[in-house]
């Protein structure tokens, strides 16, 4: 280690094992070397000038003699972890302290001075490495932090400046655009990951769905949620609420057998406000896709390509008995609730758009004041992981508009059947509400969230 130039970790390890123990282990690298036989390693008291000065987070811990059984790994694990937790109890934050911390003031460790010359003979109470004097053995307990001083760690630091940049864009709600990564979520997640850590805990964080039997508190509006279901519900069980919402794939392939069959069970239904988006299955609510479907020379979909025109142009108001949206928006109890069924091309089937800016044309007509946002697909990052592709599969511009522009309270979705679930990332709670599991089975039960009514109503 040359002149001026900091210790390494290793280097302030050994060093540290010195101060706090009291004793020096030989290397093989010293030549004082005095390795005795069984392999184990001679110690022997410090004496004066045999030690380099440490930084000053070092200096002011107190030295203690550890147990000689314990091995060299163990005292460098206890060393590491005394390291830790002075390290934590430098960042403090006080009001108006500022100064005060730079000049050395209340509530931080002064410097000792070094003021003895080389040969001079150390006092009991000096600890004294190479030819530098260190601090007092026992130096002097810090001074009681003032009133409303509070001590946070790094991690509390971080997540304070995170929510700190998230009130600020509320205030400025930003102008999305196509994002670099927008062709390669995956790719995309791991580096907003690493470098920005916009899906690292605390912000965001799994949420257990709320049991069905919970009462439900005065002043909220419960929201019954669902997705998925793929013509099979008979066997799903639903839960008491105010306002049920599917987001989408309600049927196999959009037939007008299977809407008028998902209709009559929406009949059924207790809830007083019922709110529907298509997803990719529901082929015949996408004009454009059969129009060029019933063209094509092979039968991708037969039963769908079969149709005739008369048959599934007006297929929407077969849903008498809910309210449709299609890149539209509902008022429900003040919650403005806005439904679009759009996604990123999945192997050419209902509304599909490449990533990108024909995505990014849709989401950009989402209004700024949506409490209550309804999707068929995923944003990237929330509930979109696909475990047999190994792959993120969400939308980035959704993400963005979501997280930057809009921030709804509430965000529904599924496509994903294996990423059923809830999250939050402290702004918007996002729900993957897939009735049916990888293997088309309903097992999964509805979610339930309650928000609180608006006032005005």
């Amino acid at each position: 280690m040359g002149p001026g130039r900091p210790p390494s970790i290793t280097q302030r390890l050994d060093i540290r094992a010195v101060i706090t123990t009291g004793y020096e282990f030989n290397r093989p690298s010293n030549p004082e070397e005095q390795i005795k036989g069984g392999g184990k390693i001679e110690r022997r008291e410090r004496t004066r000038g045999e030690c380099l000065r440490l930084p000053n987070v070092c200096e002011r811990a107190p030295l203690r003699r550890f147990d000689s059984r314990f091995s060299n790994s163990f005292r460098k694990a206890r060393v590491t972890q005394q390291y830790e937790t002075e390290r934590k109890s430098t960042f403090k934050v006080r009001d108006g302290g500022a100064a005060a911390a730079r000049d050395g003031g209340e509530g931080c460790s002064p410097r000792a001075p070094v003021g003895r010359e080389r040969g001079e003979t150390a006092s009991e109470d000096t600890a004294v490495l190479g030819d530098t004097p260190l601090l007092p053995r026992a130096p002097p307990p810090p001074r009681p932090a003032p009133p409303g001083a509070m001590a946070f760690t790094l991690s509390e630091i971080m997540a304070a400046r995170r929510q700190q940049q998230q009130q600020q864009q509320r205030g400025a709600r930003v102008a999305v655009e196509v994002d670099e990564y927008s062709t390669n979520p995956t790719q995309a997640f791991t580096f907003y990951n690493i470098n920005q850590g916009r899906f690292q805990p605390p912000h965001v964080h799994m949420v257990d769905p709320l049991p069905h039997d919970t009462p439900k508190p005065p002043g909220y509006t419960r929201f019954v949620c669902i997705s998925d279901t793929h013509s099979r519900t008979d066997a799903i069980q639903m839960p008491f609420g105010d306002v049920f919402i599917h987001a989408g794939d309600f049927t196999e392939l959009g037939l007008p057998s299977e809407v008028k069959k998902f209709n009559d069970w929406l009949g059924t239904l207790p809830y007083e406000i019922k709110i529907v988006i298509a997803g990719n299955h529901e082929l015949t609510f996408d004009q454009e896709f059969m129009a060029d479907l019933i063209k094509q020379d092979f039968y991708y979909f037969p039963s769908a390509s079969k149709l005739k025109p008369e048959n599934y142009e007006n297929v929407q108001s077969l849903l008498t008995n809910c309210i449709y949206l299609q890149d539209s928006e509902v008022t429900v109890r003040g919650l403005r609730i806005y439904g679009t069924p759009w996604q990123p091309w999945y192997y050419g089937w209902g509304f599909n758009l490449p990533r990108g800016q024909a995505l990014l044309d849709k989401w950009n007509q989402i209004p700024d004041t949506t409490d209550i946002l309804i999707t068929h697909c995923p944003p990237l990052g929330f509930l979109d992981w696909v475990p047999r592709k190994m792959q993120r599969v969400g939308c980035v511009e959704l993400l963005n508009t979501v997280q930057r522009r809009v921030q709804p309270k509430l965000h529904v979705f599924g496509h994903i059947h294996e990423g059923y679930g809830m999250m939050t990332d402290g702004a918007t709670t996002f729900v993957n509400a897939s009735a049916c599991t990888v293997n088309f089975q309903p097992m999964n039960a509805p979610i339930v969230v309650d928000l609180p009514t608006s006032r005005s109503t």
